[in-house]
């Protein structure tokens, strides 16, 4: 586990970081979004077969596939759904369980503020960078 102090100049490019505060006050919105992306998921799921055989027959010089046009709009719509999540800052790390980190300064290093759909109205957790969900420790 790493406890070297991160400056903020070697933080990755736009990386926000948030307070418990602000991760918390986010949650209805990130909740919202997230319901959205897991919809649009399913959604894409349905049209698995299909979308493999038109690859598949787009290989051979033909592809195409019925639907293929709401596809597309789902596929498109599920593409600005994750961006609205990652304009906000906010990490998505499992889209079936609606994982995501909230990047936040914790002794002097940064550390991911960890919340999945399902858990309270308020963060709980918090893991270090390189720890991921199996090294989630109480706030």
């Amino acid at each position: 586990m790493s406890t070297k102090p991160v400056a903020r100049a070697e933080l990755p490019v736009n990386m926000k970081l948030f307070t418990i505060e602000e991760a918390n006050a986010l949650l209805p919105s990130v909740r919202q979004i997230l319901r959205r992306i897991q919809r649009s998921r399913r959604r894409i799921s349905q049209y698995r077969n299909a979308a493999k055989l038109a690859a598949e027959g787009a290989e051979q010089g033909g592809g195409g596939m019925e639907g293929g046009f709401l596809y597309a709009t789902i596929l498109t719509n599920f593409t600005e759904e994750i961006a609205e999540l990652e304009a906000l800052g906010v990490q998505l790390k499992d889209f079936d369980r609606g994982l995501v980190d909230f990047p936040s300064l914790r002794e002097g290093r940064v550390v991911l503020l960890c919340w999945q759909l399902g858990e309270g109205d308020e963060l709980e957790w918090w893991h270090d960078m390189d720890a991921g969900f199996g090294g989630r420790t109480p706030l």
